[in-house]
């Protein structure tokens, strides 16, 4: 584990809390973390970046994946997730997915989650993309994220979590032996606490969800800046697999100037029977694929962008009028609210679609306890990259992932805690978080302050978001990733211009960082693999079935190198990446 020395500029932190463990994300990730770490007797502390319930996890409208039906097993949704990982899924870490899954799920219902059952009482279980048997279970028709969400902040609040919300992590703390000591947050308005402070505890879960933002047009709430990833970066962990963005290939087409969070319309309404069509009514998936409109996401996406070149469309329709207004008012309520108060009304007419930035398959690489290359540094959730995945998710693997692996980490945090006899071990007790006087020298340790980065002018974000669509979006070429690369160089070579300290900078600063390391391994991954998609490599490579991993050195520099097959190498004292 190699340290940057470099940080966000930012003011030293003004107060300070003690806890055993905090948790940066309160989606389905982080909030299961909490709440197993909790229950094990650890202080914990949810830091989130908006209200508790604003992140990616309540956006969730297909459902969560898992072996519940009779008929189906663990053994056939692992190899429906192989197939579509493209040959980059850690097969290992699929197998822990699809095994404990189906308990996880179980365990989240006993938690409070309510999702719509049939006549006889069983969970009612649909189909999706790349899923060879009705195994999503969903919630309120289309409303799964919300419902979860709904279950763990009310798990969350009744088990009295402390929590902090309107905070933007900064930074990681290390302690002299370059282990994880907690992190530096940014509170955004008045509260408890305001500015710049920090919490100190030995072990820190990222659960800060994906970078959908760093393009124009995506799916993800405006949190989702890639806050984890970067602070990740700096601290020295190793990222993997960024290349892999999956767009979704239906979202709401609100005209070609539309920026920012687009409307979903679900992979479930396919699963339901919903066809693709151009304006003339062909359908156009037929024969491109054995599943048709449930092919996997990237091949859906890849059809739905050269239907549109063909033509010299801005979008597709979906088309889903047979249903009729009782499917669609009780099966999808959420998207038929959303399309009406667009002017579209699916019972009546196709709904025009066009694919949008939607999940990252990479992220912080961890192992199958969600440990990363920094030591008492974990990840789990849409930030980290678990080998789950491959090079391109299958659909509704996202929330049993945050779910199985959020559990995992809570089990090996308190395993580490009983080892060293942590505070909040005692009986089973926890020990209440502490507030206390700050001296900001022994806050950030070892490295008291590091070498701060010029920070962005907010104003540069629309262009980072502009460049990345263009050059590295659906559809990519040497060519358009090496002058998304030039331009965002030249962003980067104007940060001399530092901007004021504050979350718009933040943020800005966080995403170019998250661009530069996308574009860089787009651009060193030379074939075309799941939902990385290379116009002038259009053949998958098996000399590429590996995995590109990125750090960045003492020197700032981005080291990329692949590592030896697609299994990834240990990262708790991690040996050197073979060539």
């Amino acid at each position: 584990m190699t340290s940057t020395g470099i940080r966000l500029d930012a003011p030293a932190p003004g107060w300070a809390i003690d806890a055993d463990v905090v948790v940066v994300g309160s989606g389905v990730a982080g909030l299961t973390a909490a709440l197993r770490c909790t229950a094990a007797g650890l202080a914990t502390v949810v830091v989130t970046k908006a209200r508790l319930d604003d992140g990616s996890t309540r956006w969730a409208q297909g459902g969560i994946a898992a072996a519940l039906g009779e008929g189906d097993t663990p053994e056939q949704h692992l190899d429906d997730t192989l197939v579509a990982g493209a040959g980059l899924c850690d097969e290992d870490a699929v197998r822990l997915l699809v095994t404990e899954g189906p308990d996880a799920v179980r365990r989240l219902i006993a938690t409070g989650a309510h999702f719509d059952t049939d006549d006889s009482g069983a969970i009612s279980l649909t189909r999706e993309g790349g899923h060879h048997r009705r195994r999503i279970a969903h919630a309120g028709g289309d409303a799964t994220g919300a419902e979860i969400s709904r279950a763990l902040v009310e798990a969350v609040r009744t088990r009295a979590v402390r929590t902090i919300e309107n905070a933007l992590v900064l930074d990681l703390l290390k302690d002299e032996r370059g282990r994880t000591a907690g992190i530096t947050l940014h509170v955004m308005g008045e509260g408890q606490h305001d500015g710049v402070g920090a919490v100190r505890a030995p072990a820190v879960v990222l659960a800060t969800g994906g970078m959908g933002q760093v393009f124009s047009a995506t799916t993800n709430p405006p949190v989702s800046t890639g806050d984890g990833v970067a602070l990740a970066l700096r601290a020295g962990a190793e990222i993997s697999d960024l290349e892999f963005v999956q767009f979704h290939p239906t979202v709401l087409f609100l005209g070609a100037d539309s920026e920012g969070q687009q409307p979903l319309v679900s992979e479930a309404v396919r699963g339901e029977g919903a066809h693709l069509v151009d304006a003339a009514g062909t359908r156009f998936m037929l024969g491109q694929h054995e599943l048709a409109e449930l092919a996997p996401r990237d091949i859906v996406a890849k059809a739905i962008t050269r239907q549109m070149q063909a033509q010299g469309a801005e979008h597709m329709y979906l088309d889903a009028r047979h249903f009729g207004a009782e499917m669609w008012e009780q099966r999808f309520p959420t998207i038929l609210a959303a399309c009406r108060s667009h002017g579209i009304d699916p019972v009546t007419e196709p709904v025009p679609v066009a694919p949008a930035a939607h999940y990252a398959s990479g992220g912080i690489r961890t192992d199958l306890r969600g440990r990363t290359t920094v030591p008492g540094l974990y990840a789990c959730g849409e930030v980290a990259c678990t080998g789950v995945h491959g090079a391109n998710r299958l659909a509704s693997n996202s929330l049993l992932e945050g779910l199985v692996f959020a559990e995992n980490i809570a089990a090996d945090i308190a395993a580490s805690a009983a080892r060293t006899g942590a505070a909040g071990i005692d009986g089973g007790a926890s020990t209440p978080v502490q507030d206390k006087a700050v001296d900001a020298d022994k806050v950030l340790g070892a490295e008291p302050h590091g070498e701060p980065v010029p920070l962005l002018d907010p104003a540069a974000r629309i262009q980072i978001q502009r460049i990345m669509t263009e050059g590295a979006g659906v559809l990519r070429s040497a060519d358009s990733l090496a002058e998304a690369a030039g331009r965002l160089e030249t962003i980067r070579a104007d940060e001399h211009k530092a901007a004021v300290p504050g979350v718009e900078a933040w943020e800005t600063t966080n995403l170019l960082l998250v661009a530069r390391v996308l574009v860089a391994a787009a651009a060193a991954r030379e074939e075309t693999r799941g939902c990385h998609w290379r116009e002038d490599r259009p053949d998958r490579d098996a000399a590429w079935q590996r995995h590109l991993v990125v750090r960045i050195t003492p020197e700032r520099s981005l080291d990329i190198r692949p590592t030896a097959s697609a299994t990834f190498p240990p990262t708790v004292a991690a040996t050197p990446l073979e060539p």
